[in-house]
């Protein structure tokens, strides 16, 4: 194989993961205003599922402390809930959809916070 068709393969290769990386970054500083904003009144401050309307939710709201749980969710469904909602995503509706509140780097901010919490 040529040196040429080498490198257009890793490039083609990079492209096609550049979207994953892209949507992994955010920045958790960011993220944490946001989520006291939008999030902290079902999932509580720290994350833990026991914000001040929990205790109205079935069913409960995720721990996002729980850093099994959270390791195996991928970082584009992440995302995807938080955009389009709960109803979207086969979970409860109860989760509203940011989309249309949140820009996609902003979503990227909560979600790297989300994740900090899970550490």
């Amino acid at each position: 194989m040529s040196r040429a068709i080498a490198t257009c393969m890793r490039l083609a290769v990079g492209a096609l993961l550049l979207p994953s990386v892209v949507l992994a970054q955010g920045d958790p500083a960011k993220g944490k205003d946001l989520y006291a904003k939008h999030c902290a009144g079902c999932h509580g401050l720290s994350g833990k599922g026991d914000g001040p309307a929990a205790a109205a939710i079935s069913p409960k709201p995720t721990d996002f402390s729980n850093k099994g749980y959270m390791a195996g969710l991928k970082d584009q469904y992440l995302f995807d809930l938080v955009q389009k909602g709960g109803a979207a995503m086969g979970k409860s509706p109860l989760i509203i959809p940011f989309g249309k509140k949140l820009k996609d780097g902003e979503i990227r901010d909560v979600n790297a916070y989300v994740r900090s919490l899970g550490r």
